[in-house]
């Protein structure tokens, strides 16, 4: 059990599983879900359950609604990464060549699955979030519907025809509102049964956290998205550019709390989050660099770079943001 535990963990921390472990049925779905980025979508649906039990307005909290809420989006992930997969191989984007095959097992190609499983796999996993978003949206209201059919919308079209909005440039926009707005605002508005505008605006510096991620994965494949024409923001901007776009927005997430905090929005407990200023110097100056020639050793998912830093950035100062509004839901502190 302890070889199978530190398999889930290989995989939760690097999307890889080392050659001379054997791999179990659990590892091979962490993979094929890619679960290694579901740590994003937990701090979401926290941030989201944290701000309803920190709200000074005090709404009543349903838990049961929350920990639906929290399956949903992990579900909704899921399906999220399997459908890109799928598209971005049926649409000829994803092949051994290129760079979703070389840094982690892609589900089809490295025959972890077959298309047909993989659809299957989608349908179930969208069926159980359908059951769940019937049940929370006669439980507490319609908007629910409007959060996940607006997330479900953007995860979608991100890679599926006619709208790809991976390959126009929107992509990063999009990931950002999901994992923002739509997350943290539609878990709260699960927990509570109210509406509340100011949770939209809490949410923005973890949403930016997160779209820094997808920028530097997609920097990462400057060249290769440029050679498919796939028109991510950082090929519309050009990479060096796109760099200092993705610095531009890491420092932005330490501005936008401290004026939230000014605001009277968030509590002054998440000032916490300023003690990633030094994870946030060190990646800067990595983004100021250029990738190296060969990767450090052991460094898990090459050739991709930048997007490790800004999951790193984005796991600390995510982690302290969480961990501020805990403290101010025990402890309310505003000014």
């Amino acid at each position: 059990m302890a070889s199978v535990l530190e398999n889930w963990g290989e995989i939760i921390r690097t999307q890889n599983l080392s050659s001379e472990r054997a791999m179990d049925p659990i590892s091979r779905w962490l993979i094929i879900v890619r679960a290694s980025v579901f740590p994003m979508t937990l701090i979401s649906g926290a941030l989201g359950g944290l701000l309803a039990l920190a709200d000074p307005a005090k709404p009543p909290i349903e838990w049961l609604h929350f920990g639906l809420a929290m399956l949903g989006i992990l579900f909704a992930h899921a399906a999220n990464n399997m459908i890109n997969d799928y598209f971005d191989t049926e649409g000829g984007v994803d092949t051994d060549e290129y760079v979703r095959t070389q840094y982690a097992p892609h589900p089809i190609l490295s025959g972890l699955i077959s298309k047909q499983g993989l659809l299957a796999a989608i349908a179930v996993t969208n069926l159980i979030d359908l059951g769940i978003l019937i049940y929370l949206t006669v439980a507490v209201g319609w908007p629910t519907l409007l959060f996940a059919l607006a997330g479900l919308f953007i995860s979608v079209f991100y890679v599926a025809p006619p709208l790809k909005l991976k390959h126009r440039g929107w992509g990063e926009p999009g990931v950002c509102l999901v994992w923002g707005p739509l997350m943290i605002g539609g878990t709260y508005y699960v927990t509570t049964g109210v509406f509340a505008p100011w949770v939209l605006a809490a949410s923005l510096p973890y949403a930016i956290l997160v779209m820094t991620v997808l920028m530097g994965k997609h920097v990462d494949k400057h060249d290769a998205d440029a050679a498919k024409g796939i028109r991510t923001l950082p090929v519309i901007l050009g990479k060096d550019p796109a760099r200092h776009f993705t610095q531009a927005l890491m420092v932005s997430f330490f501005f936008l709390v401290p004026v939230l905090v000014l605001t009277g929005t968030l509590s002054v407990w998440t000032l916490l989050v300023f003690g990633a200023l030094p994870r946030l110097r060190a990646i800067l100056k990595v983004y100021s660099e250029p990738r190296p020639e060969t990767p450090p050793e052991n460094f898990p998912i090459w050739p991709l770079w930048y997007v490790a830093w800004a999951f790193l950035l984005t796991r600390s100062a995510g982690g302290l943001f969480v961990l501020g509004l805990a403290v101010g839901a025990i402890f309310p502190f505003y000014l």
